[in-house]
């Protein structure tokens, strides 16, 4: 049976954004892709996302306007009701008086996943004008359109903004599934009184992404030194993880960093590791041809790591300047003996190797409870540092080094059944599609 799914959501966005950016998210929608291919052979997966033309033919999807789901345009909204009242028509009485492409797209469908990740709350007018408002319509559409719709791995919340919460509890008991990608996200849900008859606690589709293999990392390694018997240890910081905002601010002073640059200094005093500072995003370039450039973190570690040098300057502390592909990524922080990461997918990609990981944690408001989600998912909730006091940065990271080989042991079992959780996300899926 060949299955249509539409795959829409609020991580529609340009192009590019999904896959040569923040690193996390190429780790989450590869394996998104591959999973619905592997439940469901033989299926035409259609997307919102704008996806370059070799991830497409790879992973056999295809990619339609991103206009069809929101435009940044003034007419956004007016046009998203237009075909609310379309849909609503159409449930009512079986007649359908008009088209949209977006309609038709839905009426062509099986299947129409909302993959929003933490975007599907307040967050997602962060990205624009009415944002949230015109994905939850959009979803409710669908679901009026007499089509199976479900929100798969997602991390929904906050509904802070009232509007949005009366349309959320609206739209959201509408889906025939939800599945969040950590349990935190159901009481987050339940705590503004929103409830779903089937909803389903797994894990984020990130912990399936494969690293490059070991062995073609060979010519990176000797470059860096990284062929040795000696431990390592892994830095990842971005900007959420700074007490002052906006999380994009730049240039930063020195002082900023003064917290950081001392839990640094203790790791190469406590320990006899190398210490790695690694951004985990990337940027691009379009025109006049495509590139990728440094991403937004690192400039944040390599002004640490210009601190850190003034202070300290051993042999020991490296910064890792090299523009990295995800799997590329991924592989280098297996390499590591522990990693201390401030993004919450950097994280994933240490953990899900079974590399000790300590979590640190946002600095900065909105509170991340996706990133205590994906520890408590991963039993490494102990492991969750708070950025703006030294002390907890430090014990954590201690206790990490010191109990590094019980905790690699713990997580290699425990990676067996989150990986199991992660796949439940798209198996369950069967249950909508005829």
């Amino acid at each position: 049976m060949s299955v249509k799914i539409f795959i829409i959501g609020q991580c529609t966005l340009h192009w590019g954004r999904m896959e040569f950016g923040n690193i996390g998210n190429y780790y989450i929608i590869e394996p998104f892709v591959r999973e619905l291919h592997r439940v469901f052979p033989n299926a035409e997966i259609r997307t919102t996302f704008q996806m370059s033309d070799e991830f497409c033919e790879r992973e056999k999807i295809s990619v339609v306007p991103m206009d069809l789901y929101y435009s940044w345009s003034d007419d956004d909204l007016r046009n998203c009701l237009y075909e609310l009242g379309i849909a609503e028509v159409y449930n009512n009485t079986g007649v359908l008086c008009s088209k949209t492409p977006y309609i038709e797209e839905v009426l062509n469908s099986d299947l129409i996943i909302d993959f929003s990740g933490d975007i599907w709350g307040d967050n997602a007018d962060f990205l624009g004008k009415d944002r949230f408002l015109i994905g939850a319509y959009k979803d409710k559409i669908a679901k009026l359109l007499k089509k199976p719709v479900v929100m798969i791995a997602g991390s929904p919340g906050p509904f802070d903004n009232e509007s949005n919460l009366r349309i959320a509890k609206d739209v959201f008991p509408l889906f025939d599934i939800v599945t969040n990608r950590e349990r935190l996200s159901r009481g987050v849900l339940e705590s503004y009184g929103l409830t779903n008859s089937n909803m389903h606690d797994y894990a984020c589709p990130a912990f399936l992404f494969e690293p490059k293999k070991q062995e073609e990392m060979k010519s990176f390694y000797e470059s860096h030194d990284m062929l040795n018997d000696k431990p390592k240890i892994g830095l990842i910081l971005c900007g959420w993880n700074m007490k002052e905002a906006p999380f994009s601010k730049w240039p930063r002073n020195d002082e900023e960093y003064s917290n950081f640059a001392v839990l640094v200094e203790r790791i190469l005093s406590d320990t006899d590791a190398d210490l790695y500072l690694m951004s985990h995003s990337n940027g691009f370039e379009k025109d006049p041809s495509f590139r990728l450039i440094q991403g937004r973190d690192y400039p944040i570690m390599k002004q640490l790591f210009d601190i850190s040098k003034k202070k300290n300057d051993s042999a020991r502390l490296k910064l890792i300047s090299d523009i990295l592909l995800p799997d590329e990524t991924k592989a280098v922080i297996g390499s590591f003996d522990m990693l201390v990461s401030g993004r919450v997918h950097g994280a994933v990609a240490g953990i899900s190797q079974a590399i000790p990981t300590v979590i640190i944690d946002y600095g900065q408001p909105p509170e991340a409870h996706k990133l205590r989600g994906f520890a408590d998912v991963a039993g490494v909730s102990d492991y969750i540092a708070d950025p703006n006091d030294i002390d907890d940065m430090i014990d954590k990271v201690s206790v990490c080094w010191k109990e590094r080989i019980r905790i690699k042991g713990d997580l290699e079992l425990k990676m067996i059944e989150v990986k199991k959780l992660v796949r439940k996300n798209f198996e369950i899926l069967t249950q909508v599609v005829e």
